[in-house]
């Protein structure tokens, strides 16, 4: 493809040609973290992310997801902004990081049912894409809730929307449940 029509297909795109783009950022101790929540219930954790009393996870900085929010025990909002840097080859969000948001969501509304000293993990995630995310697509906001859970684990749903309410992916995850080492 020639750079004129590269040009002309990220301008269809709403995509900035700027060929210097870069992207830096940085992380706090992730280990540091880890032992602030072990001593967390799931929702004083989230509450602390909140109000900034906590740094969040390094996947966020990573992927630039949006405040991350219980909103009560069992269900979470999160909210990312499409940008170049999530795209594939094809010019829309990688599915990895759509799985990533989907992931994180229902993940973490298992987190905000569990008492201090409990952890979890996923066991499982499946995906369903239903349309490509763009720049176009505007703030994406992910819905997480808890469908069932047991004392070993948990199954959780996610759903993504694109700013005009139009749902862009879903998923089912299973968490398997277990005691925090100390």
């Amino acid at each position: 493809m020639t750079e004129a029509a590269t040009e002309a297909a990220s301008a269809r795109q709403g995509v900035a040609t700027d060929p210097d783009r870069t992207r830096t950022y940085g992380w706090h101790d992730p280990m540091a973290l880890a032992d602030a929540v072990a001593g967390l219930s799931g929702l004083e954790l989230f509450e602390k992310l909140a109000n900034g009393e906590l740094p969040v996870p390094p996947i966020a900085d990573t992927l630039s997801f949006g405040r991350i929010e219980a909103t009560g025990a069992g269900s979470v909002t999160l909210s990312l902004e499409p940008n170049e840097f999530h795209f594939n080859p094809l010019g829309s969000m990688h599915g990895g990081v759509i799985s990533a948001v989907l992931d994180t969501a229902a993940g973490c509304s298992v987190h905000t049912t569990l008492p201090v000293g409990i952890g979890y993990t996923s066991l499982d995630l499946h995906v369903r894409f239903l349309r490509p995310v763009t720049l176009a697509s505007g703030t994406l906001r992910c819905d997480g809730r808890v469908i069932s859970k047991g004392r070993q684990t948990a199954l959780a749903e996610s759903h993504l929307h694109d700013a005009a309410g139009k749902l862009v992916a879903h998923a089912t995850s299973t968490c398997l449940i277990f005691p925090l080492a100390r």
